[in-house]
């Protein structure tokens, strides 16, 4: 869902769309967002709501195989990313709380999104390897999102954003799954793209674990030096300069 506090980062919903289709809905919903307002629903309300419709889409139809469909209702659900950010702004309560709230319901999502992919390849998908393809998209993106909230926790920058963030995992893994999902209508060897992208998205994200991994290593040594160099420094600048008392003593 939409980040609403202090460090907004990249959401689905915005990952989508360009700034000029941004700009087309946030006119569109703005209306719809002042109604909701106006009934009493709070922004938190939509991202749950948000959050619960991914993971129907999620759960219900990509273990049944129903690809095209659940993309469409998850797609359709993505759309409270600028529902919610949208009500916040116009309600002023841009927060510290909805930063954590969306944040740690993007987490659920995401983990629905790629266990539906692994509930379906360990059952009628028949395809233990994609399965565990699967499995470590979801625990990847988890550790990515984690490396980098740690490394910031501790005062670190963690100035690199990597190879493939959450929105291109879902942009690629949804797109794909989508457009497989064709093949059920009759389309003819489109069903290829869904593990195509989910070894990309697995290959990318490993990728990009590494790229933290190695900035937080390097920012830590960095700060920890300067910490020691300006500890070295410390005692030289605080020692009293003796050297004139000694002289004018008789």
């Amino acid at each position: 869902m939409a980040n609403r506090g202090h460090a907004a980062t990249p959401t689905l919903g915005k990952a989508m769309l360009n700034k000029y289709a941004r700009a087309f809905f946030t006119r569109v919903l703005t209306p719809f967002a002042a109604f909701l307002i106006r009934r009493g629903v709070s922004p938190d309300t939509v991202t749950l709501i948000g959050t619960a419709g991914v993971i129907a889409g999620a759960l219900v139809f990509y273990p049944r195989g129903e690809f095209f469909w659940g993309t469409i209702v998850i797609t359709l659900f993505v759309f409270s990313d600028l529902v919610d950010g949208n009500m916040a702004r116009q309600m002023g309560r841009s927060s510290r709380w909805g930063a954590f709230l969306d944040s740690t319901l993007d987490r659920v999502a995401d983990g629905a999104i790629f266990g539906g992919f692994a509930l379906w390849y360990a059952g009628k998908g028949d395809d233990l390897a994609l399965c565990a393809v699967s499995i470590f998209c979801l625990a990847s993106g988890q550790v990515v999102s984690y490396t980098k909230a740690r490394g910031e926790s501790i005062g670190l920058p963690v100035a690199v954003n990597g190879l493939v963030e959450r929105a291109e995992r879902l942009v690629i893994s949804l797109v794909a799954a989508g457009l497989s999902g064709l093949h059920a209508f009759g389309v003819p060897g489109i069903d290829v793209l869904l593990p195509i992208a989910l070894w990309i998205v697995a290959v990318g994200s490993l990728v990009t674990l590494i790229q933290r991994v190695v900035t937080v290593r390097r920012e830590s040594a960095e700060v920890e030096a300067a910490a020691e160099a300006e500890a070295a420094a410390s005692p030289a600048q605080d020692t009293p300069d003796t050297s004139r008392n000694s002289e004018a003593t008789p």
